[in-house]
Protein backbone atom coordinates (compact mmCIF):
# COMPACT_ATOMS: atom_id res chain seq x y z
CA UNK A 1 0.00 0.00 0.00
CA UNK A 2 1.20 3.24 -0.86
CA UNK A 3 1.06 6.92 0.75
CA UNK A 4 -1.20 8.00 -2.16
CA UNK A 5 -3.74 5.19 -1.64
CA UNK A 6 -3.92 5.14 1.97
CA UNK A 7 -6.82 6.37 3.76
CA UNK A 8 -6.82 9.55 5.98
CA UNK A 9 -7.40 9.42 9.23
CA UNK A 10 -10.23 11.30 11.36
CA UNK A 11 -8.58 14.27 13.56
CA UNK A 12 -9.63 12.66 16.79
CA UNK A 13 -9.54 8.73 16.50
CA UNK A 14 -7.06 6.85 19.19
CA UNK A 15 -4.77 4.90 17.41
CA UNK A 16 -2.00 4.50 20.21
CA UNK A 17 1.60 5.20 20.09
CA UNK A 18 3.35 3.62 17.88
CA UNK A 19 5.43 0.39 18.96
CA UNK A 20 9.07 0.46 20.10
CA UNK A 21 11.47 -0.82 17.37
CA UNK A 22 11.55 -4.53 17.03
CA UNK A 23 8.27 -5.34 18.98
CA UNK A 24 5.93 -7.30 17.59
CA UNK A 25 3.58 -5.98 14.19
CA UNK A 26 0.03 -4.89 14.75
CA UNK A 27 -1.89 -5.46 11.82
CA UNK A 28 -5.31 -3.90 10.38
CA UNK A 29 -5.81 -0.53 10.12
CA UNK A 30 -2.92 0.61 12.40
CA UNK A 31 -0.44 -1.67 10.05
CA UNK A 32 -1.65 0.52 7.10
CA UNK A 33 -1.40 3.77 8.89
CA UNK A 34 2.30 3.27 9.91
CA UNK A 35 3.04 2.09 6.28
CA UNK A 36 0.77 4.69 4.76
CA UNK A 37 3.79 7.21 7.09
CA UNK A 38 6.73 5.19 5.97
CA UNK A 39 6.01 5.48 2.22
CA UNK A 40 5.46 9.25 3.01
CA UNK A 41 8.86 9.79 4.82
CA UNK A 42 10.76 7.40 2.39
CA UNK A 43 9.46 9.90 -0.73
CA UNK A 44 10.31 12.78 1.24
CA UNK A 45 13.71 11.83 2.33
CA UNK A 46 14.04 11.02 -0.85
CA UNK A 47 13.12 14.14 -2.62
CA UNK A 48 14.20 16.78 -0.13
CA UNK A 49 16.73 14.92 2.32
CA UNK A 50 16.34 15.14 6.31
CA UNK A 51 16.90 18.53 6.63
CA UNK A 52 13.92 19.21 4.00
CA UNK A 53 11.90 16.76 5.57
CA UNK A 54 8.60 18.24 7.31
CA UNK A 55 5.64 16.41 9.52
CA UNK A 56 3.30 18.96 6.97
CA UNK A 57 5.03 16.70 3.89
CA UNK A 58 4.49 13.39 6.18
CA UNK A 59 1.16 14.15 6.22
CA UNK A 60 -0.09 15.31 3.21
CA UNK A 61 1.57 12.27 1.50
CA UNK A 62 0.29 9.79 4.20
CA UNK A 63 -3.34 11.18 4.08
CA UNK A 64 -2.81 10.85 8.14
CA UNK A 65 -3.77 14.06 10.18
CA UNK A 66 -0.98 16.26 11.88
CA UNK A 67 -2.78 16.05 15.16
CA UNK A 68 -2.48 11.31 14.86
CA UNK A 69 0.75 12.01 13.49
CA UNK A 70 2.04 13.99 16.81
CA UNK A 71 0.27 11.73 19.34
CA UNK A 72 1.43 8.27 17.63
CA UNK A 73 5.01 9.17 16.89
CA UNK A 74 5.58 12.55 19.33
CA UNK A 75 7.88 14.08 16.20
CA UNK A 76 9.28 13.66 13.08
CA UNK A 77 12.27 11.50 14.69
CA UNK A 78 10.06 9.33 15.72
CA UNK A 79 8.43 8.62 12.46
CA UNK A 80 11.73 8.38 10.88
CA UNK A 81 12.85 5.98 13.55
CA UNK A 82 9.57 4.19 12.66
CA UNK A 83 10.11 3.83 9.16
CA UNK A 84 13.59 2.54 9.38
CA UNK A 85 12.47 -0.26 11.64
CA UNK A 86 9.94 -1.36 9.31
CA UNK A 87 12.28 -1.12 6.64
CA UNK A 88 14.09 -4.01 8.83
CA UNK A 89 10.76 -6.19 7.76
CA UNK A 90 11.55 -6.78 4.00
CA UNK A 91 11.91 -10.30 4.78
CA UNK A 92 15.04 -10.12 3.12
CA UNK A 93 17.34 -13.39 3.24
CA UNK A 94 21.15 -13.33 2.22
CA UNK A 95 22.93 -15.34 -0.47
CA UNK A 96 23.40 -19.47 -0.48
CA UNK A 97 25.48 -20.18 -3.24
CA UNK A 98 27.34 -22.85 -2.27
CA UNK A 99 30.36 -21.34 -1.26
CA UNK A 100 31.74 -18.21 1.37
CA UNK A 101 33.27 -17.04 -2.30
CA UNK A 102 30.29 -16.90 -3.73
CA UNK A 103 28.18 -15.81 -0.84
CA UNK A 104 30.77 -12.57 -0.29
CA UNK A 105 30.76 -11.55 -3.94
CA UNK A 106 26.84 -11.56 -3.99
CA UNK A 107 26.18 -9.36 -0.93
CA UNK A 108 28.66 -7.49 -2.24
CA UNK A 109 27.12 -6.72 -5.84
CA UNK A 110 23.82 -6.27 -3.62
CA UNK A 111 25.10 -3.34 -2.32
CA UNK A 112 26.89 -1.80 -4.64
CA UNK A 113 23.56 -2.75 -7.29
CA UNK A 114 21.50 -1.18 -4.75
CA UNK A 115 23.65 2.15 -4.23
CA UNK A 116 24.57 2.76 -7.72
CA UNK A 117 20.67 3.59 -9.01
CA UNK A 118 19.91 6.90 -7.86
CA UNK A 119 16.60 6.35 -7.66
CA UNK A 120 16.78 3.47 -4.79
CA UNK A 121 19.71 5.05 -3.45
CA UNK A 122 18.35 8.13 -2.16
CA UNK A 123 16.38 7.20 0.72
CA UNK A 124 19.03 4.78 2.13
CA UNK A 125 21.71 7.63 1.59
CA UNK A 126 19.25 10.12 3.30
CA UNK A 127 18.80 7.92 6.24
CA UNK A 128 22.73 7.69 6.86
CA UNK A 129 22.67 11.33 6.24
CA UNK A 130 20.23 11.78 9.19
CA UNK A 131 22.29 9.48 11.48
CA UNK A 132 24.73 12.58 11.40
CA UNK A 133 21.94 14.99 12.70
CA UNK A 134 20.11 12.74 14.90
CA UNK A 135 21.14 10.27 17.89
CA UNK A 136 17.77 8.90 17.45
CA UNK A 137 18.19 8.48 13.99
CA UNK A 138 21.91 7.38 14.82
CA UNK A 139 20.57 4.72 17.10
CA UNK A 140 18.14 3.21 14.44
CA UNK A 141 20.01 3.19 11.77
CA UNK A 142 22.67 1.35 14.21
CA UNK A 143 19.46 -0.99 15.16
CA UNK A 144 18.78 -1.54 11.57
CA UNK A 145 22.40 -2.92 10.33
CA UNK A 146 23.41 -4.66 13.27
CA UNK A 147 19.98 -6.86 12.28
CA UNK A 148 21.07 -7.18 8.98
CA UNK A 149 24.67 -8.00 9.40
CA UNK A 150 23.20 -10.92 11.89
CA UNK A 151 21.27 -11.92 9.00
CA UNK A 152 24.58 -12.39 6.91
CA UNK A 153 26.05 -14.23 9.95
CA UNK A 154 24.98 -17.46 8.59
CA UNK A 155 27.03 -17.66 5.08
CA UNK A 156 30.08 -16.97 7.41
CA UNK A 157 29.04 -20.21 10.13
CA UNK A 158 28.30 -21.79 7.02
CA UNK A 159 31.61 -21.61 6.00
CA UNK A 160 32.87 -22.40 8.87
CA UNK A 161 31.18 -25.74 8.68
CA UNK A 162 32.46 -26.63 5.40
CA UNK A 163 36.17 -25.82 6.77
CA UNK A 164 36.21 -22.92 4.19
CA UNK A 165 37.68 -21.17 7.67
CA UNK A 166 38.71 -21.28 11.00
CA UNK A 167 35.54 -22.47 13.28
CA UNK A 168 36.22 -19.60 15.59
CA UNK A 169 35.68 -17.05 12.44
CA UNK A 170 33.94 -13.59 13.43
CA UNK A 171 31.21 -13.94 11.49
CA UNK A 172 29.85 -10.32 11.94
CA UNK A 173 33.49 -9.12 11.00
CA UNK A 174 33.71 -10.86 7.90
CA UNK A 175 30.52 -9.57 6.38
CA UNK A 176 31.04 -6.25 7.91
CA UNK A 177 34.17 -6.23 6.44
CA UNK A 178 32.86 -6.72 3.02
CA UNK A 179 31.06 -3.73 2.53
CA UNK A 180 33.29 -1.28 4.47
CA UNK A 181 35.03 -0.87 1.52
CA UNK A 182 32.18 0.18 -0.54
CA UNK A 183 30.85 2.40 2.22
CA UNK A 184 33.98 4.20 2.88
CA UNK A 185 33.81 4.92 -0.73
CA UNK A 186 30.43 6.14 -1.18
CA UNK A 187 29.92 8.02 2.16
CA UNK A 188 33.53 9.03 2.84
CA UNK A 189 35.65 9.70 0.00
CA UNK A 190 32.85 9.91 -2.57
CA UNK A 191 34.14 7.66 -5.21
CA UNK A 192 32.08 5.29 -7.02
CA UNK A 193 31.71 1.64 -7.04
CA UNK A 194 31.18 -0.67 -9.63
CA UNK A 195 31.30 -4.69 -9.64
CA UNK A 196 34.90 -5.10 -10.06
CA UNK A 197 35.17 -2.74 -6.61
CA UNK A 198 32.59 -5.34 -5.23
CA UNK A 199 34.39 -8.09 -6.16
CA UNK A 200 37.36 -6.61 -4.85
CA UNK A 201 36.11 -6.23 -1.53
CA UNK A 202 34.69 -9.78 -0.86
CA UNK A 203 38.23 -11.25 -2.30
CA UNK A 204 40.08 -8.75 0.08
CA UNK A 205 37.45 -9.94 3.17
CA UNK A 206 37.57 -13.72 2.04
CA UNK A 207 41.24 -13.76 2.23
CA UNK A 208 41.40 -12.63 5.23
CA UNK A 209 39.05 -14.75 6.78
CA UNK A 210 40.89 -17.70 5.45
CA UNK A 211 44.33 -16.53 6.41
CA UNK A 212 42.60 -16.27 9.99
CA UNK A 213 42.80 -12.77 10.74
CA UNK A 214 39.23 -12.52 11.85
CA UNK A 215 39.47 -15.50 14.49
CA UNK A 216 38.46 -14.52 17.80
CA UNK A 217 40.17 -17.20 20.23
CA UNK A 218 43.92 -16.90 18.43
CA UNK A 219 46.45 -18.54 20.76
CA UNK A 220 49.56 -16.40 21.27
CA UNK A 221 52.59 -17.40 20.51
CA UNK A 222 55.73 -17.18 21.71
CA UNK A 223 56.71 -14.49 19.46
CA UNK A 224 53.91 -12.63 20.74
CA UNK A 225 54.90 -12.16 24.49
CA UNK A 226 56.60 -9.58 25.58
CA UNK A 227 60.57 -9.68 26.07
CA UNK A 228 61.40 -9.87 30.00
CA UNK A 229 65.05 -9.12 29.52
CA UNK A 230 64.30 -5.36 28.90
Amino acid sequence: MTAETAAAEPEGEAIGPAPAPGSRRPGGRTARTRAAVRDAVLTGLAEHGYPGLTVEYVAEHSGVHKTTLYRRWGDLEGMLVDALDLAGDDGWTPPDTGTLEGDLRALAHEVTEAFSDAALAAAPTAFIASAFQSQRAADALHAFYAERFGRCEGVVRRAAERGEVPVDTNAGAVVRAVSAPLFMRLFITREPIDARIADQSAAAALAAARAGAFRTHTAATASDAPDSTN
